[in-house]
């Protein structure tokens, strides 16, 4: 099993125009063959000291994958590319994490 931890930075003032297409997105992806776990998620205000501060334009989508080899079969798959192109004008960067159980 494989965990992928996605920043996705958002152009200002289209998060929830990029969320209502993530969520349109998901079932897709959920039922794809090795996806374990596909969601996006955003900052929080807590009085916890030790936070990073709050980025409002990002949202972090949280994967886990059963195997390498699923994770490219997704990246390529139709519906992927199709999002790619309807997001393009919200997205302004993505910086990925793949990691391993310890």
């Amino acid at each position: 099993m494989i965990h992928v931890i996605a920043a996705i930075k958002i152009a200002s003032g289209k998060r929830d125009e990029f969320l209502d297409a993530f969520h349109q997105l998901m079932p897709l992806v959920q039922a794809e063959e090795g996806c374990l776990e596909y969601g996006p998620a955003i900052d929080v205000a807590t009085p916890i000291e030790i936070q990073e501060p709050l980025c409002e334009n990002t949202v972090t989508v949280i994967e886990k994958w059963e195997s390498i080899e699923a994770l490219q079969a997704h990246l390529q798959i139709k519906h992927m590319q199709e999002n790619r192109e309807k997001v393009k004008d919200l997205v302004t960067g993505i910086t990925i994490q793949i990691l391993k159980p310890a």
